[in-house]
């Protein structure tokens, strides 16, 4: 007998390791089935469950165990990255602790801290996964530092290098002080900080008190100007176009050079120029051949080293020499304003980029690197998704995509870290590089080219994340070897992210994938899911105290609950709104189909499988059935399109509905009933659909489902998880069964209905009149008058006789409009009062929010999930005007 309620905490991890320890996600390469592939974004090493993985993954699992069910030989490839500077940063910050340092004690002793950490605390986010229900294929799990995984990285870092699309280049690139690093632009953010424009005069050279004036919000690095720069058409500075200026401080003649980057409508007009500190400089810098000296080091401290002498101001440049750069900042504005140079000051909020780690502001810093050509590798992939042979879901996507490819810059692959993969390159004492998958091949590499056995240095810096990254679809399958795994599931079917890292993952997978897998994408579809936000629409943050912990929903609701709230809230770009009160509604429905299935148990109804839909007869089996098809029917349609809100829906309307509000309702004289062929069918249809239901909901709600599948004796044969997708029965007369059906329930459905509107107390019982109903309506409504009876309070049903009353409810259905005696049941002035009152309210209501919509000022200022937030509610009112206009016109006399 099933308990009272569904004990998620005790039965979910039991029936997740009886999975797992039965090979029910394995993957199958000796296999006949068609493979379905989809490749786990790789979480961070670090990582722990959050609600953003929760989101992802639970739409991968879905996906999975759908496919899975058709028939596919599903491959949920798990793994984890080793995320460079995250694990870095962790495990320093561990060994600080302890009173150790990295630098201290070397690289190999360092590495060896990593390892053993990752050992034992690197498994976190995957014991999680488990706790989410993710049924990835376990035994496969790769870890992006794998032996197998390092081979891919060689071998395509020495391709690219021998084909010239990889090389060292000295470029700007974003730096951070604090971890002494390159990093990538998603692991920096922009913060508001509230600084100042300051205002410097630059003098003109052979024009004493003349001077031109540029406004600069980084006056530290005026000291590596090499050129000010102003717009060829702004008349102010025609004639300086070609002269020169004379750096304050410095002394040195620096060039005034015409170029479109100056806005004349922007401040003075007037730029400074410093190639090596700004990204946009470094582009104007290479368009007029400027020089690029650095006058920050790696610790974003002042150096001199490469500011050409004699300088104007040597002992004043001397104190700033090793000087923090806000410190040095503070010195030369003090410095300039005593030398009159300083014109003016004004307050500004600034976007400030800064490393999302170390928390400091970042610096474009001009060093030597390692760099992938990117604008190469990136023509096949934007044709591909041109072509159709990559698309995205949903197509708007594409345009982003498109953007950042064909804007595409050299994409810096070195990281000046000691954990991630070492670049398989080394220098000879004069500086020649030799790039090889090992050291015995560079060794080789260099005594041919000098004659003599030379010492090699390898080059310290490893690979970004990303680099290895870009290689998990195909590198997971065992390239750079011919496996059967690579051989059957590559290309993938689908690949399930944010839009947060289209460029930084998503495109960078399809240039390896096309270069180095003769030209086959990675992947034929992309699905892009939004964010999760709160209820409100806000995005969930720790400062604004509105973050939820996905392990504390699953500990309070269940993981079923959590995942269908997230099913249900999934649709193509949009957002999820995700708020605990959606979570716990949602375990309603888990009880509604608990407490249906405690129903049928003590029916006696369980899993027959001699029942045969075909040999149905009554109506009321009929119409269960043919709704079971087409629930069916609309849910596959939905996932095969990745409509999760839609396969949410369909299923839920269907088992609270259809079934357990309907069906089980009008099958309960049936099965209070005699034995017979009526009740055997009944039951037969209760079975067959509940077993039916079980696998429509087994995507989004494994664990309950999985858990009445084997209680039910439906397992008899397999566990649900491996059980087939459901699919269309034969049902005879389908199309008359509906209608007699959907009658009823329409009928049964407006009748609640006004009495719910008119607040007619449930124990008051009235007659239903009928006024234009046909024979077949009437038949109808003697055949169920038991059901009516019960579920509508109605005494009777019965042809009006004579005019119409006064003092009726009455409402349309089908032909026949039904009519609800009310007079003396209810005061019906008192009810027209109130629904008035509520809907000049609603009115009212609406009529403020099309105000405010309609306020231009308002729109353009509003965040955009609060005018969306407006629009929701005005739509709500206009909703409840017209259902109370409805509820009105119901009301006769």
């Amino acid at each position: 007998m099933l308990d009272k309620t569904f004990d998620h905490a005790a039965i979910e991890p039991r029936l997740y390791q009886g999975w797992e320890d039965s090979g029910a996600f394995a993957a199958h390469p000796e296999g006949a089935a068609k493979p379905f592939t989809i490749m786990i974004p790789p979480p961070n090493v670090t990582g722990s469950l959050h609600i953003g993985h929760a989101l992802t993954m639970t739409v991968q699992d879905m996906l999975t165990r759908f496919r899975r069910m058709q028939g596919r030989d599903a491959l949920w490839q798990p793994g984890t990255d080793h995320a460079g500077i995250a694990t870095q940063m962790v495990v320093e910050r561990l060994l600080a602790s302890q009173g150790q340092k990295r630098r201290e004690m070397g690289r190999e002793a360092f590495l060896a801290h990593v390892w053993e950490w990752k050992r034992e605390s690197g498994g976190t986010i995957t014991r999680q996964l488990r706790r989410l229900g993710a049924s990835l294929d376990w035994p496969r799990e790769r870890f992006t530092m794998d032996e197998g995984l390092s081979e891919a990285v060689r071998e395509v870092f020495v391709t690219l290098h021998s084909q010239g699309l990889l090389y060292r280049d000295k470029r700007l690139v974003n730096w951070d002080p604090v971890f002494q690093t390159a990093i990538s632009d998603l692991e920096v953010e922009s913060r508001e900080v509230k600084g100042h424009i300051w205002h410097l005069r630059y003098p003109v050279e052979g024009e004493p008190g003349r001077f031109v004036t540029v406004a600069t919000t980084r006056p530290e690095t005026m000291l590596g100007d090499t050129a000010v720069a102003v717009h060829p058409e702004d008349a102010r500075y025609t004639d300086l176009v070609g002269k020169h200026l004379v750096l304050p401080l410095t002394g040195r003649r620096i060039p005034v050079v015409a170029d479109a980057y100056s806005d004349p409508e922007k401040g003075t007009g007037a730029v400074k120029i410093t190639p090596a500190h700004d990204f946009n400089d470094f582009e104007v810098g290479k368009r007029h051949g400027l020089a690029s000296p650095s006058v920050l080091d790696a610790d974003a401290k002042v150096t001199l080293a490469e500011i050409p002498g004699p300088w104007a101001e040597p002992d004043f440049l001397r104190s700033l020499d090793g000087l923090d750069r806000f410190a040095a900042r503070k010195a030369i504005i003090a410095k300039l304003e005593e030398m009159e140079l300083l014109a003016a000051v004004e307050p500004h909020v600034n976007q400030v980029p800064h490393g999302d780690r170390s928390g400091v502001p970042i610096e474009p810093r001009l060093t030597m690197q390692w760099y992938v050509d990117a604008k190469t590798l990136a023509q096949p992939a934007i044709r591909a998704v041109e072509t159709g042979q990559t698309v995205f879901v949903p197509r708007q996507w594409e345009n982003t995509f498109f953007a950042w490819m064909r804007d595409i810059q050299p994409w810096c692959v070195s990281r000046q870290l000691w954990w991630g993969h070492q670049i398989p390159a080394w220098y000879a004492p004069d500086g020649e590089v030799f790039v090889a998958k090992t050291e015995a091949e560079a060794q080789a590499a260099a005594k041919a080219k000098f004659g003599r056995d030379v010492e090699l240095v390898r080059d310290p810096d490893v690979l970004d994340t990303w680099f290895s990254s870009a290689l998990w679809p195909f590198s997971t399958l065992g390239w750079p070897q011919q496996t059967p795994e690579l051989a059957k599931y590559y290309p993938g079917d689908v690949l399930v992210t944010g839009f947060d890292i289209i460029f930084f993952w998503v495109a960078r997978m399809m240039m390896m994938g096309l270069h180095f897998m003769d030209g086959c994408v990675p992947f034929e579809k992309v699905y892009i899911h939004g964010l999760v936000r709160d209820e409100k629409g806000q995005k969930m943050s720790k400062s604004k105290g509105n973050v939820m912990d996905p392990l504390e929903l699953i500990e309070a609701y269940g993981t079923d609950a959590l995942r269908f709230t997230i099913a249900s809230l999934t649709g193509p770009g949009r957002d999820v709104k995700l708020g605990r009160k959606r979570v716990e509604d949602f375990r309603s429905f888990g009880t509604k189909i608990w407490n249906a299935a405690r129903f049928l148990e003590m029916n006696g109804i369980k899993a027959d499988p001699a029942f045969d839909p075909a040999s149905a007869k009554t109506p009321l089996a009929r119409w269960i059935l043919d709704g079971s098809n087409r629930a069916v029917a609309e849910a596959t349609t939905a996932l095969e399109a990745f409509r999760f809100d839609e396969y949410a829906a369909a299923s839920y309307r269907f088992v609270w509905g259809s079934f357990c509000d309907w069906f089980l309702e009008f099958a309960k004289p049936v099965l209070n009933g005699p034995d017979g062929p009526a009740k055997d069918e009944v039951k037969g249809a209760a079975q067959h659909v509940f077993g039916t239901i079980l696998k429509l909901l087994h995507p989004a709600m494994p664990f309950m489902t999985e858990a009445l599948h084997a209680e039910f004796g439906y397992g008899a044969e397999c566990t649900l998880i491996r059980a087939a997708w459901p699919g269309a029965v034969p049902v005879a007369d389908a199309e008359a069964a509906r209608e007699e059906l959907d009658w009823l329930v329409g009928l049964i459905g407006e009748v609640r209905g006004v009495r719910a509107e008119m607040n007619v107390p449930p124990s008051v019982t009235v007659p239903l009149l009928l006024s234009g109903a046909s024979g077949t309506t009437l038949a109808r409504a003697e055949a169920w008058i038991d059901v009516i009876r019960r579920m509508a309070r109605a005494t009777e049903v019965r042809p009006l006789d004579g005019a119409v009353p006064k003092g009726v409810a009455q409402v349309v259905v089908g032909e026949a409009t039904v009519m609800l005696p009310l007079a003396d049941v209810i005061d019906l002035s008192a009810e027209r009062a109130r629904l008035g009152q509520a809907r000049a309210k609603a009115e009212a209501e609406a009529a403020k929010v099309i105000a405010k919509l309609g306020n231009a000022d308002f729109v353009a200022r509003a965040k955009e999930e609060v005018v969306e937030e407006n629009r929701d509610r005005l739509a709500a009112f206009q909703a409840e005007m017209a259902r109370l206009d409805a509820a009105l016109a119901r009301i006769a006399g």
